[in-house]
């Protein structure tokens, strides 16, 4: 499977900042409008971190009226033989997914969720044998269950997480780097939730964000820069961090794996 699952990280999508990115939404992490000239070099550093990991990054334009649009994880959950389009759990970003769905259906089979089924990709982690799937306030219950059972019919098992109302989406606060390893924040998430993986590495609750972080299978680990005691302790269960910048990122609410779609 693509993407998160193998950690091959082949090929990925991202999409520019708006112009519009002053405007993006921001409940969480953001203590001022983000600067869209600052994102943009930030967007640009993200970029070639991938790049130097041997990733083959495609770009895309931003999206006219869509301030948040460079967030491409949360459009689209993608499956080996299929990629399932969400429904954004907010109700301004509706208009992201048609574009990606559009992009994705030259190498893909579409699926659509129904209507009534809420679901952000960001609220999707694969693990290396089965996916967790957060239960949040952008993924309802009705969402939860149609990519339950759309991973059942690939005979992928998956485990329903609640996120909690201090957080805006699972992978806010933890990220699988290999598989039976979870990087989680303290405060977010609860020991019983992560009981299936052989080892947690802790993020204190004040660098909840460094929890989300994009691994390759050579050990490297791109990680936001700033969080000394999290980088330390990934460094130390064997990683190889690259530090990137993601200052103006976060002040739209937005992570390291929000920005992109690994594809193959």
């Amino acid at each position: 499977m693509p993407g998160v699952f193998d950690r091959k990280r082949g090929r990925a999508i991202v999409r520019k900042i708006s112009e519009e990115y002053e405007d993006a939404l921001s409940t969480y992490f953001g203590t001022k409008a983000p600067d869209s000239v600052a994102a943009k070099d930030q967007h640009r550093g993200y970029v070639d971190a991938l790049r130097s990991c041997g990733v083959e990054v495609e770009i895309l334009d931003a999206l006219k009226g869509h301030p948040d649009c460079c967030f491409v994880e949360d459009t689209a959950i993608i499956f080996e033989d299929a990629v399932v389009i969400c429904n954004p759990g907010h109700p301004s970003r509706a208009g992201e997914v048609d574009s990606i769905a559009e992009r994705l259906s030259n190498s893909f089979k579409i699926h659509r969720m129904p209507p009534d089924a809420m679901m952000d990709g960001g609220d999707v982690i694969y693990t290396g044998s089965k996916i967790l799937i957060g239960l949040s306030t952008r993924t309802n219950e009705n969402g939860v269950e149609f990519l339950a059972k759309f991973a059942a019919e690939r005979n992928i098992s998956t485990q329903i997480i609640e996120v909690p109302e201090t957080t805006l989406h699972l992978t806010t606060v933890c990220s699988v780097p290999r598989d039976g390893t979870i990087i989680a924040a303290e405060g977010h998430l609860r020991p019983d939730q992560l009981e299936s993986f052989d080892e947690v590495i802790w993020v204190p609750a004040e660098e909840a964000y460094a929890a989300n972080t994009i691994a390759f299978e050579d050990g490297r680990i791109i990680i936001s820069d700033g969080f000394p005691i999290t980088i330390e302790r990934i460094r130390k269960a064997g990683f190889e961090p690259i530090l990137i910048p993601m200052s103006e990122i976060m002040q739209a609410d937005g992570s390291l794996t929000c920005l992109s779609l690994f594809i193959g």
